[in-house]
């Protein structure tokens, strides 16, 4: 089997996928959000941005949506992006193998603080 060009998936992507799980968002909802559910510890540049959801599209982890005019820029049409069932079940994958590393982190003491 030919190796994915996201094995292993890198946390940018992961938090792409993350920030579509609930809606459709354009590049810089995308930025935001990414920004907000990371408490400001993940900043995406638009160099990562862009590469990052080019290769989503490729994997076919993430879809881009009919395009749709934006209210705030009159005629001027952003690219929206969806997450699909396949972004969604590599997410939850990546969920769970993160989930696993923290068990094993927290038997073996590493953390200390609320944030385990």
């Amino acid at each position: 089997m030919p190796k994915r060009k996201l094995d292993p998936l890198p946390s940018a992507a992961f938090q792409i996928l993350l920030s579509l799980a609930d809606e459709d968002l354009h590049g810089y909802g995308i930025m935001r959000q990414v920004a907000e559910q990371s408490c400001g510890r993940m900043r995406l540049g638009p160099g990562t941005l862009y590469s990052s959801i080019q290769s989503l599209l490729e994997e076919k982890l993430i879809e881009e949506v009919d395009l749709r005019e934006d209210a705030k820029l009159g005629q001027e049409r952003r690219r929206y992006y969806r997450l699909t069932s396949a972004g969604r079940k590599l997410a939850r994958s990546e969920a769970a193998r993160l989930a696993d590393l923290l068990r094993v982190a927290r038997v073996k003491r590493i953390f200390r603080g609320d944030h385990v």
